[in-house]
């Protein structure tokens, strides 16, 4: 008997059947042939476990002394375990810190954050954000870095003191009031009057003026430091000398004594009231007049109604200007003769008997005042030396504020300085604790410089071309006030815990916020 033919598509399967075999044989024959020689599918090999980083921004900008982030995301393939972030290639003086580090089973968020030094070196570098499990479980992300120098802010203004009727000129903070001195003429008023302030609120309000007799200029106006006392220097010849007050009642100064004659009536240009031993002093820069030099004066005010002159010496040319009295020593600025240091009482000198121990000359000379810096951490390397070039009130002035290095006290040397084109320097106040100086900078207003850490060392792109650290290119400028529109003609800054004041030429007191 002969078997029906199979389908087309059966054909390959030969299939023989013996007669009278079992029909579930030939159906099982029939259905092994139905699969047309596919093998069976297999479910694909599950993914080997990965991440990936992506990060919020590909590039980053920082300024010195600041600080920026960047989120980053992680995606996750078979791979639920922690992954710890890492951030390579960070250039000197900066630094990154990831939060968190380690990103925990699961999760896929994190910040990187990086911070530059204030002495990080200006540029680009390309930073890499890498995540690691465990195993061979890695991936990295590129970050572009730029480090630039820091934008200045302005330094905002909490209230003003107008004085109109005469030139404003130096400046003292005592607790909740301040004393103001007057300069030459305007409009035909003399500047011989102090004026008292109450700094307690926002704005200063004006509670006395007191007017010094025959004075055309009222100089370095100072209190004691048990605020006991008001001195104020007084010019011109032959008028010149020292007003000392009685603050019994700091709201209403008393006249004790006004000097006349001797060698202060020449004018007394500044004067530095300073304890030594002890002893309070007015350390008295004295102009030259009538053919008789400069001199410096120092006068005892152990009896303050009967001020004694102790010591009297020739210094400066053709000026000294002022001077700086901190631990014993004395720092004088001798104009074109540079600055002095002298023992007076650190190393066996005295005020009667001061011993010079070093002069230096500072680049473009006319060293028209000083300041002896103790940082926080209780070091005493540098001098911040004013040079005063000529101006007009107003309008223009000139001249930089030096970095003299005192490490080996017998051998200052300058090595930096700022400069603001078209302002000059005038006088300084700094806030030790933090490290900010605060330069009154004639029509350039006031600025405040970071001044910690190492002044002398820069990059060389940051020097001048004598060799000597520029703190502006260092990025060492932290904000400014130039005025509210108006013109300014900052004389005198002085920062004391009752804040930050200016006394500006033009227009009176201003109440600034510090940076």
């Amino acid at each position: 008997m002969r078997m029906p033919a199979l389908p087309r598509r059966l054909l390959p399967l030969r299939v023989r059947l013996r007669i009278g075999a079992p029909r579930s044989i030939a159906l099982l024959a029939l259905a092994a042939g139905c699969g047309g020689g596919a093998e069976p599918v297999q479910p694909p090999p599950p993914a080997a476990p990965a991440v990936s980083v992506t990060l919020g921004a590909a590039t980053l900008a920082v300024e010195r002394g600041r600080q920026g982030t960047v989120p980053v995301t992680l995606a996750r393939t078979n791979y639920p375990g922690a992954v710890t972030l890492t951030v390579e290639n960070l250039p000197a003086g900066v630094t990154a810190t990831v939060t968190p580090a380690v990103v925990s089973d699961g999760a896929t968020q994190a910040t990187v954050t990086v911070a530059a030094a204030r002495t990080a070196a200006v540029g680009a570098a390309a930073l890499v954000v890498r995540g690691t499990g465990t195993g061979s479980v890695a991936a990295s992300a590129p970050l572009a870095l730029t480090v630039a120098l820091p934008t200045p802010t302005a330094m905002a203004v909490v209230g003003t003191g107008i004085v109109s009727a005469r030139y404003t000129s130096e400046l003292w903070v005592q607790g909740g009031l301040a004393y103001l001195s007057s300069w030459g003429q305007r409009n035909g008023v003399r500047g011989n009057a102090v004026t008292v302030w109450d700094v307690t609120a926002a704005a200063p309000r004006l509670l006395d003026s007191v007017v010094v007799a025959n004075a055309t200029t009222t100089g370095d106006v100072q209190v004691s430091d048990d605020g006991t006392l008001l001195v104020v220097a007084v010019e011109s010849n032959p008028n010149g000398g020292l007003a000392v007050y009685s603050l019994a009642n700091p709201r209403a100064p008393q006249l004790l004594v006004r000097t006349t004659g001797g060698e202060l009536q020449y004018g007394v240009h500044t004067a530095e009231v300073a304890r030594v031993n002890g002893t309070l002093y007015a350390f008295c820069s004295v102009d030259p007049a009538n053919g008789v030099p400069a001199r410096l004066v120092i006068v005892s005010l152990a009896n303050p109604a009967s001020p004694q002159v102790v010591w009297s010496q020739v210094v400066g040319a053709p000026y000294i200007h002022d001077v700086f009295v901190r631990d014993g020593y004395l720092f004088t600025a001798e104009w074109n003769d540079g600055l002095g240091i002298w023992d007076i009482g650190a190393q066996g000198g005295s005020p009667a008997a001061p011993r010079r121990l070093a002069r230096a000359t500072t680049v473009g000379g006319k060293v028209h005042n000083i300041w002896w810096y103790h940082d926080a951490s209780g070091a005493k390397r540098y001098l911040f030396v004013g040079e005063e070039g000529p101006g007009s009130i107003g309008s223009s002035s000139v001249g930089d504020l030096h970095v003299v290095d005192i490490a080996t006290l017998a051998a200052p040397r300058e090595v930096a300085r700022f400069t603001v084109p078209g302002a000059g320097v005038h006088n300084v106040s700094v806030n030790e604790r933090t490290g900010v100086l605060y330069a009154a900078y004639y029509n350039g207003g006031v600025r405040a410089l970071d001044v910690t850490g190492d002044l002398g060392s820069c990059t060389p792109a940051e020097r001048t071309s004598d060799g000597r650290c520029d703190l502006g290119l260092m990025g060492r400028e932290v904000a400014r006030f130039t005025g509210t529109g108006a013109p300014v003609y900052v004389w005198g800054v002085h920062w004391s815990a009752a804040g930050l004041f200016a006394s500006d030429m033009l227009n009176g007191l201003w109440r600034l916020a510090p940076p």
